[in-house]
């Protein structure tokens, strides 16, 4: 499947606000105030660069996904930080192996299903603000929990907020069907998405490697969780 956007839906307000505010300023330093030569030129660079970031930071590149019944996408770009096995105490009760991509503010931002299938739990949990990277941010900041199940095979994705990231945006509620990544969120400004998956999981990723979201696949279903 190819992916053909450029610009993401949920910066087209905030890059349009942003480029009538770098107008306005630059207008109010050019026009009405007397700034001298040297200011004037280092408020438009200075509002320029923030522009071209903002804009850099909604992008929602062409790509070709990757697909596959047994195998599971990554979700979002990034990089590996987390692999280990946990015990779930939400949904979940038994053990499970989390995968966690943390995204910095230069990488893409759009989240996507790792796997197609039905959207069996979707959870919103008001929380802290720890930096993304730190160990107690998945149970402890600001999140979003979904399961996404078909047949035997259910894996939980937790979209988590971060220092910077303050706003989560999720699109699924219980009983949506999703395709394999399709997009499902977005996370705004730094961030990071944690996977539980199986433990018979066969991990195709290490830490500190680099991901894509829609493109890397982070592993593979074992024969106990297949349909």
């Amino acid at each position: 499947m190819i992916h053909r956007k450029y610009i993401h839906k949920e910066g087209r307000k905030i890059i349009l606000v942003v480029l009538l505010s770098v107008l306005l300023i630059n207008y109010l330093s050019f026009k009405v105030i007397g700034f001298g030569p040297l200011v004037k030129s280092l408020i438009l660079i200075f509002t320029s660069v923030f522009l071209a970031f903002v804009t850099y930071f909604f992008r929602d590149p062409k790509r070709i996904f990757s697909s596959g019944e047994e195998q599971i996408i990554c979700p979002a770009d990034g990089k590996i930080v987390v692999i280990e096995e946990v015990q779930m105490d939400e949904y979940f009760s038994d053990r499970r192996l989390q995968v966690s991509v943390f995204m910095s503010p230069t990488n893409v931002h759009v989240n996507r299903a790792p796997i197609s299938g039905e959207v069996r739990y979707s959870a919103y949990h008001p929380g802290k603000y720890l930096v993304a990277w730190h160990p107690k941010s998945s149970t402890l900041n600001e999140r979003t929990s979904i399961v996404i199940g078909k047949g035997k095979s259910e894996i939980m994705m937790r979209q988590i907020a971060g220092k910077l990231a303050r706003r989560i945006v999720n699109y699924l509620k219980e009983g949506d069907e999703i395709g394999q990544a399709e997009e499902f969120g977005f996370i705004k400004f730094g961030s990071r998405v944690d996977l539980f998956l199986p433990l018979d999981t066969k991990i195709d990723v290490e830490i500190g490697q680099k991901v894509k979201g829609g493109v890397t696949v982070i592993g593979e279903f074992g024969s106990n969780s297949l349909l």
